[in-house]
């Protein structure tokens, strides 16, 4: 097999044998070639990076949040880490004179703010598991996650009281405490009180711990610190036991990769906080923030205003979600599109002379042409990384030239504490691919013969399957559920990867998605769906098969400004739902979904023969996706069940 440059192999192949699947070599990144980076000395839990960070940088600006005046909002305002940790020391003394045990399950709710952090790192200094609870969830799931992880106290956003006042009374069996972030309003104090609860306003709650010391417990590398809740595309939450040795060893494996490829963080660096700290992405990334010393400011919660926020934070690191960066470029674009004829003449030569490597580039043309860009990202931004789902090779491409930043893609799951592959800065091969592994895991590929997918051949195809110390210690009260996907150690991701020849991983399917088409044909369908996604037309496609028809269907969001566009040259008028549901427009977008189709050498039967065009956006509101943006199939489906019996009796003769 071909040298794959950034890999070392730590073990042999395994042929088939006892009804078990081939494996393909063991690999590790390059960086770990003399071994994992060993976590800092003296450095055992998530506690210690705080407190740490704390005495080596008392006075850095650590939590900061807009002022608002006037109902403006203005500057950043910031605490340093000597005053967060003396709020953090009265916190976790107010927890404790409640009676809240070492070991005892502390929830979180909210949207990301400075009581968030506080609240998190009270629960690392005592002992407490930290059990983010989140919005996007819904009721139902936010009852279930207190009941089942015992909740004794939760933390929660001022407007979300209401929202927790909905799991009454199945969750005042186990939850005693409430503590707001802000106030509290007396309806709520009342409503809450008769069940027997306690719930203070956050400046009550510190007081509650004045003139009170209490030791804090030993903590071990093996203990839990979260128990994070995966919301999973079928079935309850399951909660995800991340130990404080998970998150140690992943930054160190992190530290390590920036500084091999000369991106080290340092505490002069500037965090965006606006990607639910209830998910272990950036949770990971703000531990990481903390363990330099660096700051984080926070956003205001309204997706709108992001941009505005950057402007004003001026973030040196930018982690995002694909949704979030397909915003960015569709906003981009117009700029690049309303900058008069000169500057777009310019910034399309200069973008057509993409092909060199960061360091290379001509920084005239940066000055000139991406300029305008780069300051909507605030003007600071190095790196962008992007992970919990795959990122259009289109946007990527894009945003590598004109951020002048590096683009990382990551891959990773809950759990296997987020960060497990991130690709390379100045690796122009690597654009579509998540990278090489981190330097703090084994990873091989098992074979799928039910899919087709060979572990061993000269294109090695398989699931992921991880090992290392990131890996999680099980799922909460669910052994049955671990034993499924933690095998010898390893654990089985779900995920299908593609070895690619410079030792980056590409991430092409997934195992359990797959039907049979009534012909007993397998379709691969999210395989199909990052295929049908390089139409920089759509932004998102659901393709669907039944397994009586013997064709596929597709529901697709399309793009708003290409669909008007088109229309546009076309001398189509209407507003954009309308366009949708334009019959010329529908055949418009499956032209080009079966020319990339037929280019990408697609089967017959893997070609789409039918779309419906939805001009909103699949969303958490509807419950069509995950809050990581991964795709509900079976609610997808009975969302658009008519739709999708529509287009089959209507195409019931398809065309060849």
């Amino acid at each position: 097999m071909a040298e794959r440059k950034y890999l070392v192999e730590v073990e042999k192949a395994k042929e088939a044998a006892a009804g078990k699947p081939s494996t393909g070599p063991v690999y590790r990144s390059l960086f770990a070639k003399d071994g994992f980076p060993p976590p800092v000395p003296g450095l055992e839990c998530c506690w210690d990076i705080f407190r740490m960070s704390v005495e080596k940088n008392p006075n850095n600006p650590m939590l900061g949040r807009r002022e608002i005046v006037n109902d403006k909002a203005g500057k950043y305002v910031w605490k340093t880490y000597k005053q967060v940790y003396d709020m953090v020391v009265q916190v976790g003394n107010s927890i404790r004179s409640c009676g809240v045990e070492p070991g005892a399950k502390c929830g979180i709710y909210g949207a990301n703010c400075a009581e968030w952090v506080m609240s998190m790192e009270a629960c690392n200094a005592h002992g407490l598991y930290c059990v983010p609870l989140y919005d996007t969830l819904g009721a139902d799931a936010v009852k279930f996650i207190i009941c089942h992880s015992e909740i004794s106290i939760t933390f929660v956003e001022e407007k979300k009281i209401t929202e927790l006042l909905k799991t009454f009374p199945n969750s005042t069996q186990c939850m005693k405490t409430i503590v707001s972030f802000g106030k509290v309003a007396s309806k709520e104090k009342e409503e809450i009180e008769k069940f027997g609860l306690a719930i203070y306003s956050w400046d009550e709650f510190l007081n509650l711990g004045e003139n009170k010391q209490y030791e804090l417990p030993v903590k071990k590398k093996e203990d839990i610190c979260t128990i994070m809740y995966t919301s999973g595309t079928t079935g309850d939450p399951k909660g995800v036991l991340i130990s404080n040795e998970s998150i140690v060893t992943l930054l160190a494996g992190v530290k390590r990769l920036l500084e091999s490829v000369n991106e080290a963080l340092t505490s002069k660096d500037v965090f965006l906080s606006y990607l639910p700290l209830a998910h272990i992405f950036d949770r990971v990334i703000e531990e990481l923030f903390i363990q330099h010393g660096a700051s984080i400011g926070f956003w205001r919660g309204d997706v709108k205003l992001l941009l505005e926020d950057i402007g004003e934070l001026k973030p040196t690191i930018f982690c995002a979600v694909p949704r979030v960066l397909d915003r960015v470029y569709s906003g981009l674009q117009q700029k690049v599109s309303t900058g008069g004829f000169l500057k777009k003449t310019l910034f399309n030569i200069a973008y057509s002379q993409r092909g060199f490597a960061h360091d290379e580039a001509s920084p005239i043309c940066d000055k000139i042409v991406f300029d305008k860009v780069r300051q909507g990202l605030g003007g600071n931004v190095r790196l962008i990384l992007s992970g919990a789902a795959p990122l259009s090779n289109h946007v990527e491409a894009f945003l590598r030239v004109v951020s002048c930043a590096h683009v990382l893609q990551g891959y990773g799951l809950t759990e296997t504490c987020a960060g497990t592959f991130v690709s390379l800065p100045n690796e122009l091969s690597m654009l579509g691919t998540v990278g090489p592994p981190v330097p703090n895991v084994d990873v091989f590929l098992e074979s799928v013969p039910e899919m087709g997918y060979d572990a061993l051949s000269s294109t090695p195809r398989g699931e992921i399957c991880v090992r290392g110390k990131t890996v999680f210690s099980g799922y909460y009260k669910r052994e049955d559920l671990t034993k499924e996907v933690l095998i010898d150690g390893w654990f089985h991701t779900g995920d299908i990867g593609e070895w690619q020849p410079d030792g980056s991983m590409k991430i092409i399917d997934r195992k359990k998605n797959i039907f049979k088409l009534s012909q007993g044909e397998y379709v691969a369908v999210e395989n199909l769906e990052n295929i049908y996604s390089l139409v920089s037309d759509i932004d998102s496609i659901w393709v669907y098969g039944s397994s009586f028809e013997s064709y596929l269907v597709a529901v697709a969001n399309p793009n708003q400004q290409a669909l008007e566009h088109w229309a546009q040259e076309h001398g189509i008028s209407g507003d954009f739902k309308s366009l949708c549901e334009n019959l010329e427009a529908k055949k418009f977008i499956l032209g080009e979904l079966t020319k990339i189709g037929k280019e990408k050498k697609l089967k017959g039967f893997e070609l789409v023969r039918d779309i419906h065009l939805d001009p909103e956006p699949f969303d958490m509101e509807r419950d069509l996706i995950t809050p990581t943006y991964k795709k509900k199939r079976p609610h997808l489906l009975k969302y658009y069940q008519n739709v999708i019996d529509n287009m089959y009796k209507s195409s019931s003769k398809p065309s060849a």
